[in-house]
């Protein structure tokens, strides 16, 4: 279901008096009125415009006529020309409220109860928004839930590590038309806070006043440490379990002062105010490794309690004294968190509220969840993809008391919930594979097809980098010896030239390489002197760079092989030798040395160009492998992706499956609890095959690393496709949900315009050629003269009050000094009011008695059986229930249950009253889901058209005709107020029995309550076994009566919203007889006929009639939308 916004007037249920504080009278005119003031006789003048008084919020009609501004609203030629969406047309509707607001002012109106309907019309009409879909976000601590959200939120808003309150604290999120992002951030009382000192410090020690161990943060004792040490961090845990809750709030008043405030932040962007809301939630205890003398003579910031302390008037000087030492933590007191951000997703009037994932010891934020589950909409229920089917959560859906819950609420089913399946990202191929069978996959194969032909191409291009690398090598030694030789030609010509002595440094090498020829040497480059491989890396001769590049793969390669280029290289260094060897044991001369220096260069030349070819296929050969490493990853990515969408799409079915299941085992145990020897398991109550839950699986880290919304978190791991993560499509889905409710209300509000537009054109225009007898006779039977009981106003100086206002008439009214005061009720022989008004008011009392009557009775015959055969059933489990419950849990957190009144980890009052919920679940439902108002809206609409019908027979022969028209077009206009009047009483009831169905919980723990506190009494050895005990024998004593009372309490406030309906009925019901009148009122007032009053109503009939068409093209408009989209949804259906 959806929540549709009713519109003020039904929504607020007015009483049924109007609230114009002065009687309906005659207008007054010039004429009488100068002449009780002066006491002479005066010239007859045309009558003038009655003002009305002038607050703030009122319409004043009347005065001399001036032209109103021009329209507000946008004027269309066709239905084609406009852009239909539900937003646009209330905006729309609104300006047209505006400009009819605008227009009327210049009437002069013939009767102050026409004024009064129409300025709570155009009131109702003005104060009508956009419906808002609540949707509740629950799951699992790890779930993900903060991190979905911020991807739905296209920024980082919520806080997603290092703040221990997100998991605690409600967080609702909604949209404003703003660039800031607001937010609230409201703190516990101070009760709220002593309650929870009070249970924290029992959870710190034993029985016998030993301190627990605290060093375990998930136990009792260090949750309750790591709260109360984070706001009173100056204070060890032995001297806190002495002092008392009142010794422990005044170790810090600035706590104290903070208890029970709101904290409004204002922030330009999200990165800002993570840094605002971390001051208030974030954990301190969690920062670690920060130099404790870091930054010591810097300026010390001010405090988070020096800014409290500021906001306050108070002083911020330093004190004197020992230093205070830390600061303290406020998240342990956050009671809710309120975000406003412009999240396009939201833009429609959808309102997230993540909710705590686990168990809170704070009975306060426990509250404002269970408050905002009693009033979602929606609910989207989170689980890790790799968890979801395994724990077959949809069926289960977080526990069958949950479920019962929801099916009393008339959420359990496939409109309210919605799975969403987190981490997509988290996939392992081969399991996946695997589990699906996916090996004969088309895709997959042309994926892994080209995974292996990468993975072929990069040990092809390894092998040929290698190569190249150790040619490289090869020759980088031949050319760095040749470069040693002519330079040792160089000097030996130059020593010849200049008659000196020379001995070459090769003559020793020489004589080595011609004793052995095939004596090699592997390492030749390496194990030369360091600084000889200096000298030969940084010749200044060289025109290339000849460094060695090395690489790890190439290295590998050239250990593993023995490639030709290498024994090639190795042979022609060898070769080299031995032509040196032989040129040098021969005596040089100037021409031989000449000779070899150029052949030496050219040969330098040459093993260059081999060089910089080498380094150009090495470079190639890294370029290949480069760009394959790139493929081989996107093709992996792809890979990653078909796999993880396969399991996502084998999970939707799962789920959806594991819900009809789910929903059908349930309705099989309703269906026994009714009639177990019919029961029949194999029928099927409902055709099961058309629930479709909606399941959505999603990757919001891979979708914010596509986005960019996170920086230095790398590439996505598996989806290169935004719409593959799930978060569009989730996105999306917040604007479906709320579409209904916005359709509805727009259509809802175009409807109640065009009504009222019709109701002022059919007044403006008059009826024409009716004579003043047959009007007055149709007054003087169907007005309400003096029915309406208006209080007076009490001015201190109404003479003041006159001459500003010009309100002569209401200050003689004040001090019956009025010469055409109305005259006292109308009665009929029997003593009662007459009028269209009394006589509405009168049988719409009857039917709304009746109608409470039958309520009462339907509550009665659909539910006392049901709620007495619960009673029964729970009183009979009690016992076996406390014995299970007792059992199944630590000694520690039994007692830590009864501390907390039975509700902590799981809640032993709900638990008891598991069979109660059973029996009465599905009657429940079925009760509240049928029209509960049909026959009492049949009969509201039958004494309307009685009434009709007589009003048309009094009518003179003249006027019939016309009296049937306005007949039929005032019964429409009721329909219309009745119908918005009943889905807002509806919309009540709904919340009513709500509220109803969950205080049987609530009345168990107050009945309960005794029994914890005697329990909590015991101490010493063998405590818990008679704690245990104890209770068990307390339970099996008030169990019976407990229940029976219970059945009691829940019939009674039935009863008592069925009284509170009625009473909203009867006020709303008495606007809609004084709107009845009005609309009639029309076939016997007169038009005032004077030449502004003239041009002010053709105005105003131009106007309403221009209005009239522009909505005529907005409901087409919405129509050709409508249809549209079913269009569009039946060709998805069809692929």
């Amino acid at each position: 279901m959806y929540n549709v916004k009713p519109e003020p007037s039904e929504a607020q249920l007015p009483p049924a008096g109007p609230s114009n504080p002065n009687p309906v009278k005659n207008e007054p005119s010039q004429t009488n009125l100068l002449a009780y003031l002066t006491g002479r006789a005066v010239p007859k003048a045309e009558p003038i415009a009655e003002e009305l008084p002038k607050p703030e919020e009122e319409i004043q009609f009347g005065g001399t006529y001036q032209p109103p501004p021009p329209p507000r609203h946008h004027v269309y030629e066709s239905a084609s020309d406009i852009d239909y969406a539900p937003e646009n047309a209330l905006h729309e509707g609104l300006n047209m409220v505006k400009t009819i607001e605008d227009t009327v002012k210049t009437l002069v109106l013939g009767s102050k109860l026409r004024q009064e309907v129409w300025q709570r019309e155009i009131a109702n009409l003005k104060g009508q928004s956009s419906p808002t879909t609540l949707i509740a976000v629950c799951g699992a601590t790890g779930a993900g839930k903060s991190s979905i959200l911020n991807a739905v939120l296209d920024d980082n808003i919520v806080p997603t590590s290092g703040m221990r309150a997100c998991t605690a604290v409600v967080t609702e999120i909604a949209y404003h038309n703003k660039s800031t992002i607001n937010g609230e951030v409201a703190f516990l009382s101070e009760a709220e806070w002593r309650q929870e000192l009070g249970v924290l410090l029992h959870d710190l020690v034993d029985e016998d006043g030993t301190i627990k161990r605290t060093t375990d943060l998930k136990s009792d004792a260090g949750v309750a440490w790591s709260k109360v040490h984070a706001v009173y961090p100056n204070t060890d845990i032995e001297k806190l379990v002495t002092l008392s809750v009142d010794e422990i709030l005044n170790l810090d008043r600035d706590v104290a002062q903070i208890l029970g405030t709101t904290k409004k932040i204002v922030a330009k962007d999200s990165k800002t105010f993570g840094k605002e809301i971390a001051k208030y939630i974030d954990s301190k205890d969690q920062k670690r490794g920060e130099k404790k003398d870091k930054k010591k003579d810097a300026p010390k910031e001010k405090s988070l309690m020096d800014k409290v302390r500021q906001a306050a008037g108070q002083s911020v000087t330093a004190k004197k004294g020992p230093p205070k030492g830390d600061e303290p933590a406020l998240w342990p007191l956050i009671r809710q968190v309120t975000v406003r951000c412009p999240a396009k997703a939201l833009s429609t009037g959808a309102i997230l509220v993540d909710l705590p994932g686990v168990a809170d010891a704070n009975a306060a934020r426990n509250n404002i969840a269970k408050d905002y589950m009693k009033k979602a909409n929606c609910i989207w229920i989170l689980a890790p993809i790799t968890r979801a089917v395994d724990d077959k959560t949809a069926r289960d859906l977080l526990g069958d008391a949950f479920k019962m819950q929801l099916m009393m609420d008339g959420n359990y089913d496939d409109h309210c919930i919605t799975f969403i399946a987190s981490k997509c990202d988290d996939i392992s191929c081969s399991e996946v594979i695997s589990a699906l069978d996916l090996y004969s996959e088309p895709e997959l194969e042309e994926i892994e097809e080209r995974i292996e032909s990468c993975r072929e191409q990069t040990a092809e291009q390894k092998k040929k980098k290698a190569a190249a690398d150790k040619a490289i090598k090869a020759k980088t030694e031949e050319l760095k010896d040749l470069r040693d030789r002519t330079e040792d030609w160089k000097s030996h010509l130059d020593a010849l030239r200049a008659g000196e002595p020379y001995e070459s440094k090769f003559a020793a090498k020489a004589s080595t390489a011609t004793s052995s020829k095939k004596r090699k040497s592997n390492g030749k480059g390496k194990r030369g002197s360091p600084k000889r491989r200096r000298s030969a890396a940084s010749d200044d001769d060289s025109d290339d760079d000849v460094s060695i590049i090395t690489d790890s793969d190439a290295d590998e390669e050239s250990e593993r092989s023995g490639s030709d280029s290498n024994s090639d290289a190795e042979d022609s260094d060898a070769d080299s030798a031995l032509e040196v060897a032989s040129g040098l044991m021969e005596e040089e001369t100037e021409e031989t040395l000449e000779d070899k220096l150029e052949s030496g260069k050219a040969a330098i030349k040459a093993l260059r160009d081999t060089l910089k070819d080498l380094k150009q296929e090495k470079r190639e050969a890294s370029d290949s492998m480069s760009n394959l490493e790139k493929q081989l990853s996107k093709a992996q990515k792809e890979k990653n992706a078909f796999c993880s969408l396969k399991r996502s799409e084998f999970s939707r079915d799962v789920l959806k499956e594991d819900f009809r299941t789910g929903l059908k085992d349930l309705d099989d145990a309703a269906a026994e609890e009714r009639d177990p020897e019919n029961f029949d398991p194999s029928k099927q109550l409902r055709d099961y095959s058309k629930i479709d839950l909606p399941v959505f699986t999603c990757s919001s880290r891979d979708y914010v690393r596509l986005k960019g919304q996170v920086k230095g978190d790398g590439s996505p791991s598996c989806f290169s496709n935004v719409d593959h993560t799930g978060i569009p499509a989730l996105q999306e889905w917040c604007h479906q949900l709320t579409i209904a409710s916005r359709e509805r209300a727009a259509r809802g509000f175009l409807t109640h315009l065009g009504t009222f537009a019709r109701s002022i054109q059919s007044y403006v225009q008059g009826i024409g050629d009716v004579t003043a007898i047959d009007r007055e006779a149709l007054r003087d039977k169907w007005e309400s003269r003096g029915f309406v009981n208006h209080a007076q106003q009490d001015d201190e100086d109404p003479w003041a009050r006159f001459l500003a206002a010009g309100d002569l008439d209401r200050y003689l009214d004040g001090h019956n000094l009025n010469p055409n005061r109305e005259p006292e009720e109308k009665l009929d022989a029997d003593g009662n009011p007459i009028g269209i008004t009394p006589r509405l008011c009168k049988e719409f009392s009857e039917l709304v008695d009746d109608c409470v009557e039958d309520l009462k009775q339907n509550f009665k015959d659909g539910l006392e059986e049901k709620c007495r055969q619960g009673a029964s059933d729970a009183s009979k489990a009690a016992v076996p229930l406390h014995d299970e419950f007792a059992s199944s849990m630590h000694w520690g957190t039994y007692r830590a249950t009864l501390r907390r009144h039975g509700s902590w980890r799981r809640d032993f009052n709900v638990e008891l009253i598991a069979p109660f919920t059973k029996s009465i679940a599905h009657s429940w439902s079925q009760l509240f889901e049928s029209d509960l108002f049909a026959p009492f809206d049949a009969a509201i609409n039958a004494a309307i058209k009685n009434l009709l019908q007589e009003f048309e027979e009094s009518s003179a022969p003249g006027l019939k005709d016309r009296v049937k028209l306005q007949g039929e077009a005032c019964l429409e206009e009721a329909r219309q107020t009745l119908q918005n009047m009943i889905a807002a009483v509806q919309e009540t009831m709904v919340s009513q029995q709500k509220e109803i169905s969950r205080c049987m919980a609530p009345h168990v723990q107050q009945e309960l309550v005794p029994g914890y506190n005697r329990a909590m009494e015991e101490r010493g050895t063998g405590s818990v076994a008679r704690q245990k005990a104890y209770m068990r024998n307390y339970v099996g004593d008030v169990k019976d009566d407990m229940f029976e009372e219970g059945a009691d309490v829940i019939l009674n406030r039935l009863d008592e919203a069925a009284a509170a309906v009625g009473k909203a009925l009867d006020d709303s019901l008495g606007s809609l007889a004084q709107k009845i009148e009005v609309n009639l009122a029309v076939l016997w007032e007169g038009l005032r006929d004077d030449p502004a009053q003239v041009r002010a109503r053709k105005h105003v009939v131009d106007i309403v009639a221009e209005i009239q068409r522009q909505l005529a093209f907005w409901l087409a408009a919405a129509q050709t939308k409508k249809e549209q989209a079913q269009q569009q949804d039946e060709d998805v259906d069809m692929a």
